[in-house]
């Protein structure tokens, strides 16, 4: 029981105390300001007008950090050229507007620190504001490292692009010359060669021979090639003998072309140019 009538006299002693307390500042307050002079009041009010003025200051420039943040979140990734100059110019001059401020609000305490019209409220008042300019100033640093960070990103990103376009064009100069390589074979396989003649002339480039009741030959691997034409076996379909007779000495096989008579003249039809080259890409016509 003692104790409890104990605890609740320290209770009442605290809560008196502080009451005192505010009632004495409150006096103390009054008294200065029946004692203040004319332009300690004006000088006071401007120190307090000035103090208003700093609080709209640092939320604004909270507001110009805070835009500058949106700017890097939604182009941190894409920088245009001179973006990042005018965003690094822009922190420096929020910086030093920082130093400004953090100045003038040193002279202010300064000020209200050495007049008895300085109450609690006002070095709550500054107290709030020092903290807020040193967030403002980690939050400056902050969005300075992480334009550092995003310039860092796009160049390693610019080199990984370099890279990949040299892998691609590496790989398309490799591609354009497999298709180079892959085109000659194919023109190289479609080549086929045509001659001509008749058996004189034919004799003449030896690419036949013949002789006493003997059966014309094709010679082979010794013939003039220069006598050839040079045809592709995709687009070869039709050849005009122009000649009244016509015979083909080489291995075409049968079934594969036609010889037919078109105004007077032979003509060399290929109706199946698979097989019709299947057995020699070289084709011999004897004409009279």
């Amino acid at each position: 029981m003692k104790k409890i009538i104990t605890l609740a006299l320290t209770a009442l002693i605290i809560a008196s105390s502080s009451c005192s307390n505010k009632k004495e500042e409150e006096l103390r307050q009054q008294q200065a300001l029946n004692e203040a002079t004319t332009e300690e009041l004006r000088s006071a009010v401007a120190d307090r007008d000035q103090l208003l003025g700093l609080v709209n200051e640092i939320s604004s420039g909270m507001d110009s950090i805070k835009q500058l943040e949106n700017i890097l979140a939604v182009n941190g990734r894409s920088e245009l050229p001179g973006q990042r100059d005018q965003i690094l110019s822009d922190i420096a001059a929020i910086q030093q507007t920082l130093e400004q401020r953090r100045q003038r609000l040193a002279e202010l305490e300064k000020k209200l620190n050495s007049s008895n019209l300085s109450n609690s409220n006002l070095k709550k008042t500054i107290a709030s504001l020092q903290s807020q300019i040193e967030s403002q100033t980690r939050e400056i640093e902050t969005l300075r490292g992480n334009l550092n960070e995003a310039k860092a990103s796009i160049e390693n990103l610019n080199v990984q692009v370099d890279s990949l376009n040299t892998t691609v064009n590496t790989v398309v100069a490799e591609r354009d010359s497999t298709d180079h390589v892959n085109n000659q074979l194919i023109n190289e396989l479609n080549t086929c060669y045509y001659a001509i003649g008749n058996k004189s002339e034919l004799k003449e480039n030896k690419i036949i021979e013949t002789g006493f009741l003997r059966k014309t030959k094709i010679m082979e691997g010794e013939f003039d090639r220069a006598f050839f034409t040079t045809a592709d076996k995709r687009t070869l379909t039709q050849i005009d003998l122009n000649s009244t007779k016509a015979e083909i000495l080489t291995k075409q096989p049968a079934g594969s072309y036609t010889i037919d008579e078109v105004n007077g003249h032979k003509v060399l039809r290929i109706t199946n140019p698979a097989q019709f080259w299947s057995l020699t890409n070289y084709l011999v016509i004897k004409i009279d």
